[in-house]
């Protein structure tokens, strides 16, 4: 949830470190699952976050989401409006007419929710939440946390 401040964290202090030894080496890989359950503002942004997917932006729009919502350090501070949800994709250079209309539409509205009903059943309950080769992991945990489970699972995996 773009919202959420444990989310945040995980993003700043732990995202950063798993791109670098894990996404870029290409020793895993990662998805990306939005739980938006803190209200409409974590459901517009999830839902603007796939539409910079549908023009290849959408670890780009992530990232400004996240650097963006996590400056003040609150959830429901009001700023992730439709107008500011707008403007970020035109700074990433997105075409705006078509970010726009589908963020307009609610185009991947069924979609989020989906995310959210597969999130539930297979055990979260808050966010963030991780699952390193199926295992759950919950909260915004240290590096070193996952960093075990992915050496275990890939110790496996050989």
């Amino acid at each position: 949830d773009y919202q959420c401040p444990f989310c945040g964290k995980l993003f700043s202090q732990v995202e950063p470190l798993l791109r670098e030894e894990y996404l870029k080496t290409g020793k895993v890989k990662m998805a990306y699952r939005d739980f938006a359950f803190l209200g409409p503002e974590s459901q517009a942004a999830a839902l603007a976050s796939q539409c910079a997917a549908e023009q290849g932006k959408f670890w780009a729009y992530h990232d400004k989401l996240f650097e963006s919502e996590i400056a003040d350090g609150r959830e429901h501070n009001g700023n992730l409006s439709n107008t500011f949800l707008k403007s970020l994709a035109s700074q990433l250079g997105l075409d705006s007419a078509k970010f726009d209309s589908c963020l307009d539409s609610q185009k991947y509205k069924e979609e989020i929710q989906k995310d959210y009903n597969d999130g539930v059943a297979a055990g979260v309950r808050g966010t963030p939440a991780t699952f390193v080769n199926g295992e759950l992991v919950s909260g915004a945990v240290p590096y070193e946390t996952l960093k075990a489970l992915i050496e275990k699972a890939l110790a496996a995996a050989r």
